[in-house]
């Protein structure tokens, strides 16, 4: 019998989403209106309830922050309640590992019965950020997230996109979701508690970033090299402002806000960084990570000359000059078969968007281009430049910056 269609039915749905980001001084200031006014944006007539979790990172550095979050609520109690205590966490870069934190959270919002039409406010870096918004993502189906990023890697990159993930079953963001804010706050004052470390490692994403997307943004970067180190406010600010915007530019034009296709752009360099920074149980920061990475694909791009070698060794010298690092012992580990341990990164990448290996590189410097296969040979030419360049230094060694002296 000839099997026939009985019926066919076409949907689309088009769901426009909307979110500001704002970057302001002093947000918990009953001064500043920022927080009152967005959570109320949508002129809904009801006094909006607010669940807090905070960082525990953020609350050693601020620790009247939660006395201030709670004057302020007090203060525009008319629009504003806060849905039981604060929450302080002391999970930092655990809550990524797996679902147990995401539970938690999800057992916190379960608690103070929220609802579809409340708030789930994170404060902190991005793995909070990542964990409780997948959390936020889940129940109801989505519950509204306010970000208050506290890293320059959150507020220059992470806290700005559309995206929630942790780790699982030995992937990097194995289990997430596409879910955007609906604000995030930028509190620039709350950069100055920052340990240097941490605020340096921020600013590989602008480098990575300016790489692909604006070569007059990467002139810049190597201008303020030595001043992005030092910390020099008006320089950090400005950098990570940029490089908030052209995260933002590229989510909303690029074509595949959810990452539909094989390609992630924005990923330049983190084939690597992803396998580095797991595979040094979390030492290297992710924007250390990041550094390693781009630095490493600008060998392999200037090698097939997508990029020309001057570029390269700007980006190598300016990395170094604020204080990242460009190379690490673990990019020369191998396996028990004595295979490159490192291309296992390549794998659990391809493996992470499906489809053929696609790969972002610069090419030319402010542009982009997408490959599908890297060589061992390019790998390991890639990694001996590296070495060579920082005398085999490592992130904590102060060696590592010889070769930024000597240019």
């Amino acid at each position: 019998m000839k099997v026939m269609q009985l019926h066919r039915m076409h949907q689309r749905i088009s769901v426009p989403f909307d979110y500001p980001v704002i970057f302001t001084r002093s947000l918990f200031d009953p001064r500043n209106p920022c927080l009152a006014k967005t959570v109320c944006r949508l002129a809904e007539h009801r006094r909006h309830r607010v669940f807090v979790c905070m960082d525990d990172g953020v609350y050693r550095r601020v620790p009247d922050l939660p006395r201030k979050i709670g004057r302020y609520f007090e203060n525009h109690a008319g629009r504003l309640a806060l849905a039981g205590p604060i929450e302080i966490t002391s999970r930092g870069h655990h809550a990524k590992q797996g679902l147990t934190f995401v539970n938690r959270a999800i057992r916190w919002m379960a608690d103070r019965k929220l609802d579809r039409h409340s708030f789930v406010m994170i404060i902190g870096g991005g793995s909070i950020l990542d964990s409780v918004g997948l959390a936020a993502s889940l129940v109801h189906r989505g519950i509204r997230v306010l970000r208050v990023p506290t890293t320059v890697t959150a507020q220059n990159d992470v806290g700005v996109g559309v995206k929630t993930g942790v780790d699982a079953f030995g992937a990097k963001n194995f289990l997430g979701s596409f879910a955007p804010p609906f604000a995030v706050f930028n509190d620039l004052n709350l950069l100055k508690t920052l340990p240097a470390r941490e605020r340096i490692a921020g600013i590989a994403e602008a480098f990575k970033v300016a790489m692909i997307k604006d070569r007059g943004f990467f002139a810049q970067l190597c201008r303020d090299a030595a001043r992005l180190r030092t910390g020099k406010r008006e320089v950090t600010e400005r950098a990570i402002i940029r490089c908030a915007r052209l995260h933002l530019e590229h989510i909303r034009d690029g074509g595949d806000p959810f990452e539909s296709g094989s390609a992630r752009p924005l990923d330049f360099g983190h084939w690597s960084a992803h396998y580095l920074e797991a595979a040094s149980d979390y030492q290297l920061r992710h924007g250390e990570a990041v550094a390693i990475g781009i630095s490493l694909d600008a060998c392999i791009a200037a090698e097939r000359r997508l990029i020309q070698s001057k570029d390269r060794n700007r980006l190598h010298n300016a990395l170094l000059r604020s204080g990242l690092p460009i190379w690490h012992p673990l990019l020369h580990a191998l396996d028990r078969h004595g295979n490159l341990r490192l291309r296992q990164g390549l794998q659990q990448f391809q493996e992470h968007l499906g489809g053929d290996l696609t790969l972002t590189f610069p090419g030319p410097l402010g542009r982009r281009v997408e490959i599908h296969d890297v060589s061992n040979a390019e790998i390991l030419r890639g990694i001996s430049l590296l070495k060579k360049k920082t005398a085999g230094g490592h992130p904590s060694d102060p060696r590592r910056h010889r070769y930024a002296v000597a240019q």
